[in-house]
């Protein structure tokens, strides 16, 4: 069967990881499945929110802490059903290995352990807390947003013979990182903000500039009244 050649390139939802002090890409893990939905909340960082501040009720500390949720499937029967040979990796692993790719990212690298239990036995008395490469939700051209990982669960559906998982959901809850997060001479800081920035012109698309025109309220008279 063939594709209708009009018919619009679908591209896949991924979370990125970035080496924090250069451009350099690490891993790349593509979602199998674009979930269906993606759920975001966000909480205004408000300054006059203590009684009394009266002055301060319009201001805004910074950006909002955004928070987003979305459920990822993994389901191996399609590379299975096309596998050659016994040592293709669905075969063989099921999809442990896309698994182990997000598992991985809330683990420090061993190689990072290794050293520090060796400064450790060595009688270092302050051991600095490893840094983690920079994790990226890419989710269209409009959203590419730096993230941590605050919520990470997993639920295996199936088996193979081996007990390999070949279908799993993973639910992923993310904490969006932004320029009050981040230093502000880090590449996680500007990407936030060129996102801030682009929300702003896609806000103007949306607008209508005389609200009389919708509401039936002239708002410019109620404030000379």
């Amino acid at each position: 069967m063939t594709t209708f050649p009009g018919s619009p390139k679908l591209f896949k939802g991924a979370i990125v990881t970035v080496a924090p002090t250069t451009n350099t890409i690490i891993s790349t893990i593509a979602f199998q499945y674009n979930p269906e939905t993606l759920s975001r909340t966000l909480q205004p960082q408000t300054a006059g929110e203590a009684q009394g501040s009266r002055s301060e009720a319009l201001r805004l500390e910074g950006a909002p802490a955004e928070s987003i949720k979305l459920d990822i499937e993994l389901d191996a029967t399609d590379p299975l059903e096309k596998a050659q040979n016994a040592q293709d990796a669905a075969v063989e692993f099921g999809v442990y290995p896309q698994l182990s790719a997000l598992e991985t990212l809330i683990y420090p690298a061993s190689a990072d352990i290794e050293s520090n239990m060796g400064l450790a036995d060595r009688g270092m008395l302050e051991i600095v807390p490893m840094e983690a490469p920079m994790t990226l939700l890419v989710w269209g051209s409009k959203r590419v947003l730096p993230v941590r990982l605050t919520e990470f669960s997993i639920t295996e559906e199936a088996y193979d013979v081996n007990l390999n998982p070949i279908r799993a959901k993973v639910s992923l809850g993310l904490r969006v990182l932004n320029y009050g997060d981040l230093p502000w001479g880090q590449r996680g800081a500007r990407l936030f903000l060129a996102h801030h920035k682009a929300k702003e012109r896609m806000a103007q698309k949306g607008g209508i500039g005389n609200p009389a025109a919708v509401t039936g309220v002239d708002i410019a008279a109620r404030f000379r009244s």
